[in-house]
């Protein structure tokens, strides 16, 4: 996940530089990606006590949710334009 997470953020900086609209595509499909492994990481940590800070695994699921929809928010957006 780490790798992953690595991979994204070169990707954004090559995007912000080199405005390749499938690249955004990519990274955005692969943030999608990113999102909904970490949703399930922190669900099993919180299933299976692995995280005993409810207020902090809370938080962190809610950044993921919110990252999650920005993404495919993005993608839609790119998906639904008339240029």
């Amino acid at each position: 996940m780490f790798a992953l997470f690595i991979v994204l953020l070169l990707g954004m900086v090559a995007s912000f530089f080199f405005q390749i609209p499938a690249l955004s595509v990519a990274i955005s499909a692969l943030f999608v990606v990113f999102s909904t492994m970490t949703i399930l990481y922190e669900t099993s940590n919180i299933i299976h006590g692995g995280e005993t800070n409810y207020i902090r695994a809370t938080v962190n699921i809610y950044v993921s949710i919110y990252n999650l929809f920005l993404s495919l928010l993005r993608l839609l957006s790119i998906f639904s334009s008339d240029e």
